[in-house]
């Protein structure tokens, strides 16, 4: 299949969040804690494509797939129990989630090597990422995509996993 790789409008809002809502109810199925506070909701949504953040992946007209993506923005990184592999610039996304009706194709994997490229396209040679400790499908992703576990961060609700890529 052919997928697009591409900057959310505001007219994707919707279809985006109806992703999230069904991506947040399959990590409380799966007993995660992650995303079970509120967050993300429509509001955080409706800003990451107002800042220009918001991504989605798409078949034809088809949302399938989203994430934030930001540049050297995420306060809580700078602060890691641990230590990174960079010091310089980096790319951080927030929010990978894969709508329902196209899981198990490996999409997750997808939008993380779409980050990659966006990295490199903007001269960025690192990806920095943060996933929860009960997370099991992301922790499997970023192990096989290459990213190196750099130990802790704190955000809204509790610890993290911090991983990076060096591209």
């Amino acid at each position: 299949m052919e997928y697009s790789f591409r900057q959310a409008t505001k007219e994707d809002g919707l279809q985006v969040w109806s992703i999230l809502e069904k991506a947040i109810q399959r990590r409380r199925e799966d007993g995660s804690q992650q995303w079970q506070d509120g967050y993300p909701n429509l509001s955080v949504v409706e800003n990451d494509i107002v800042q220009g953040h918001g991504y989605v992946l798409t078949i034809g007209d088809v949302i399938i797939g989203y994430t934030a993506i930001l540049i050297n923005d995420e306060p809580a990184y700078a602060n890691i129990d641990g230590k990174w592999l960079t010091d310089g610039d980096f790319v951080v996304c927030h929010r990978v989630a894969v709508s329902e009706n196209y899981l198990g194709k490996g999409l997750a994997q997808t939008i993380m090597k779409h980050i990659e490229n966006f990295a490199m396209k903007n001269n960025i040679h690192s990806v920095k990422v943060d996933t929860n400790f009960d997370n099991a499908g992301m922790l499997r992703i970023l192990e096989k995509l290459g990213y190196t576990y750099c130990g802790e961060v704190i955000l809204r609700d509790g610890v993290r996993k911090a991983f990076e890529k060096v591209l």
